[in-house]
């Protein structure tokens, strides 16, 4: 049992299985025999559909249906859910809302409002019958005028004629009065603008649905790649189908990647379905690498226009920000989501008595902008750690020292900010200590100079944040003892690689007092499931974990009668300890194996955690870059990282979640952005285009840990998922601009760009 404690870094038994091609992802769950559907998508960003010619289309062998937009609105289906309610903060203005939530149809009838929009699926016996009938259908457009730009949305070519200003949302909170009193009295304010660049998420396994339908049951079964199959599940049922949701089964398998970008449904799901129930067979789309950098939903992209007022010290008075952010042609599931719900990431871990925050969403002719990896969290840590770096610059002072001067103190703990997370734990100074050791930045100097000895520039910037994770949802869990002596682990949240196989089955082996192999591990399946929230903002281990552990005590408590019984005791005088009952004061006692062997029936524990607050993980990335100023090519020297995530699990899943967060941030600071053309063309349209990190181009990651317990959560744990790509993006920014000497320097910083910054 030892190996397997609580901290020990456990390999992930998923490994090999997937190394050996034994993956069970979307693509190889087709059944023999389905029908094949394709999507036909619009080639231009904003046109009128004058006409759709199916005729020569439908001649073509094999061709089994094609469903066009008035096919969908005769067959009275419904639309995708657009949005869900704006969050709620202090200072947000009672009767604030949508200014217009349009409908997000399953396919485009009328008007195409973005390259990739849906307006058609063809289903063919193959997929080459399909790809043949779809090049057959001729769809006659009237180009319309765009506008893709995120900054010129508001009063440019209208998305919605009833959004004239192509306004979605205006939406804020925080004190604003209190803000510009603070502005007011003010010795110094440091400005800055940035632009928080259009990502494409690149997961590695593309998206896919095979639908399928009985007739005799009236049921639908969706095989697809998600985070959340119950909320997939919801949507058909309430938006799409308006049946009951048992109507309804999502089945998921193994996903390769989704980062947010997989969560919420999509017209193929539902179009598969539709097409299943229509024609009596099953029906599978699997997507393509270039359909997905069409039609994936995107992230990020927001322009920002940030304030911070200080006294004459120095220290922080007052933060104004102002966002404009693109939703884009439709308000996708979850599209508001992280340009408001995690603004509060904006206190930061500094005292800041005054906060005033105003978002307004966009619509623009691009392809809806969804979660993605922090939701939100990433763009607010980057916007407030360069801003104080801007800040020091103005002053004149170092930006560790400024940091260090308005960190909030351990003391001050439990806190409230200014836009309402109430902070439970933290040491921010301690971390930021740590950081400047490990990071060795008191021998910066010398290496900068051996730098310029060799003709390069280097450059040092750090990133320190807190965020809230782990508390916005419930999370039910079931611990099953078979009678052929195995568990059974139900947990309604699903892995998308982050190895929850190994983290459960850990957890909870250790709570049984049983080796993990004993264990098996049951996600995605929403009939042998019957609720869940998913997997999201660091929750799978503190809150799913939790239900889980909370089940394996109420399965343990369950057994002891059973126990009893068979030692012929008192349930009273039966003790559980390292996975035997045992009667106190005595050597009898039973294991878990021959217990079960005395059942009929599975023995089942079950629990519902409720969260009481969420859970705050903090840290502080420190990075060095090097430059040429003849090419403008710049490398990550160095990636020093210290954090808190509370009671680490298995510091080899936590490790690996933190590598790939900061490649992701590093990717869209040096690399990453999807670019439109005046007329709404996708020029980053596949990866020939469009670049994502390599590994040679990464450099080491060193991690240390200074963990302090969450008072919140019965684990101790904080949760780790966001944490990479929070700091990865400000930590390198700001380590480029030490290194240029000037800090307007917007991503992403391609070489060629700062080969133009350095020519000024």
């Amino acid at each position: 049992m030892g190996s397997n404690a609580f901290g020990q870094p456990v390999r992930r038994r998923e490994d090999p299985r997937l190394l050996c091609g034994q993956g069970r992802f979307i693509a190889d769950l087709v059944p023999a025999g389905a029908l094949h559907a394709v999507m036909i998508r619009s080639p231009h960003a904003h046109a009128r559909i004058v006409g759709i010619n199916t005729e020569a289309a439908r001649a073509v062998p094999g061709m089994r249906a094609i469903l066009t937009g008035a096919d969908i609105a005769a067959s009275g289906l419904g639309t995708l859910p657009a949005g869900s309610p704006l969050s709620r903060f202090p200072g947000t203005p009672p009767d604030q809302g949508f200014r217009l939530r349009p409908p997000h149809p399953l396919l485009a009838r009328d008007i195409v409002r973005f390259v990739g929009d849906s307006v058609a699926m063809v289903i063919g016996d193959t997929l080459e019958d399909a790809i043949g009938a779809a090049e057959l259908v001729q769809v006659e457009y009237e180009p319309l005028p765009c506008v893709t730009d995120t900054d010129q949305a508001i009063g440019g070519a209208v998305v919605w004629d009833a959004a004239a200003d192509n306004i979605c949302f205006d939406w804020q909170a925080g004190d604003r009065e209190g803000v510009e009193v603070a502005f007011q009295t003010a010795a110094h304010v440091a400005r800055v603008r940035l632009v928080n660049n259009r990502i494409h998420v690149a997961s590695l396994e593309n998206r896919g649905a095979i639908g399928s339908y009985d007739a005799q049951t009236g049921r639908f079964t969706l095989q697809t790649g998600t985070q959340m199959p119950h909320s997939v599940r919801d949507a058909l049922a309430d938006d799409v189908f308006r049946v009951p949701h048992d109507a309804v089964r999502v089945l998921v398998a193994d996903v390769g990647g989704s980062f947010g970008i997989k969560n919420a449904v999509y017209r193929e799901q539902a179009l598969v379905l539709h097409a299943a129930r229509l024609l009596g067979r099953d029906v599978a789309w699997i997507g393509g690498r270039n359909d997905s950098f069409l039609s994936d939903y995107q992230a990020r992209d927001n322009v920002s226009d940030a304030e911070l007022a200080m006294d004459a010290a120095g220290n922080f008075l007052a933060l104004r920000v102002r966002t404009v952010s693109a939703i884009g042609a439709y308000l996708a599931p979850k599209g508001q989501l992280s340009p408001t719900s995690n603004t509060p990431v904006l206190a930061g871990v500094y005292r800041l008595p005054f906060i005033h925050v105003n978002v307004i969403g966009v619509f623009t002719h691009t392809a809806p902008t969804e979660v993605y990896r922090g939701a939100g969290r990433p763009e607010g840590v980057h916007l407030l750690e360069r801003l104080v770096d801007a800040a020091a610059q103005m002053l004149g002072r170092d930006p560790v020292g400024l940091r260090r001067q308005n960190l909030l103190p351990p003391e001050a703990m439990p806190i409230t900010t200014a836009l309402g997370l109430r902070y439970d734990s933290g040491d921010f100074p301690s971390l930021l200590a740590e950081a400047e050791l490990r990071a060795d930045i008191a021998g910066f100097p010398a290496r900068r100079a051996a730098a310029e000895a060799q003709g390069l520039r280097r450059g040092l910037g750090m990133a320190q944040y807190c965020e809230r994770v782990s508390g916005a949802w419930s999370e039910h869990g079931w611990v099953e003892l078979r009678p052929d002596g195995r568990f059974t682990l139900l947990t309604g949240t699903m892995s998308n690689g982050q190895g929850h196989e190994t983290a459960f089955a850990q957890l909870i082996a250790l709570r049984l007092g049983v080796d993990p192999a004993e264990i098996d591990v049951v996600q995605g399946d929403t009939d042998r499931i019957p609720s869940g929230h998913g997997t999201g903002g660091s929750a799978s281990i503190g809150i799913g974990g939790a239900a889980l552990d909370a089940a394996a005590g109420d399965l343990i408590a369950r057994a002891r009668p059973h126990a009893a019984e068979a030692l012929e005791a008192a349930e009273v005088d039966i003790e559980f300890d390292a996975g035997r009952f045992r009667i106190a004061g005595t050597d009898r006692s039973i294991g878990w194996v021959p217990l079960a062997a005395r059942l009929e029936t599975a023995l089942q524990g079950t629990a519902l955690y409720v969260p009481q607050n969420h859970t705050f993980p903090n840290g502080c990335h420190v990075a060095e870059v090097e430059l040429d100023p003849e090419t403008g090519h710049w490398t990550v020297a160095s990636y020093i990282m210290v954090h808190d995530f509370g009671r680490v699990l298995n510091p080899m899943l936590l490790e690996g979640q933190l590598q790939g967060g900061v490649a992701q941030g590093i990717g869209q600071a040096a690399f990453e952005r999807v670019v439109h053309d005046a007329d709404g063309q996708v020029l980053t349209g596949s990866f020939m285009d469009y670049q994502i990190p390599r590994a040679d181009e990464l450099p080491n990651f060193v991690f240390h840990s200074r963990p302090t317990p969450s008072p919140v959560n019965p684990l101790g744990i904080k949760g780790c998922g966001e944490a990479g790509a929070a700091g990865g993006c400000p930590a390198v920014m700001n380590a480029l601009g030490d290194a240029l000497g000037v800090l307007d320097v917007q991503m992403p910083a391609t070489p060629e760009t700062v080969w133009r910054k350095i020519r000024g």
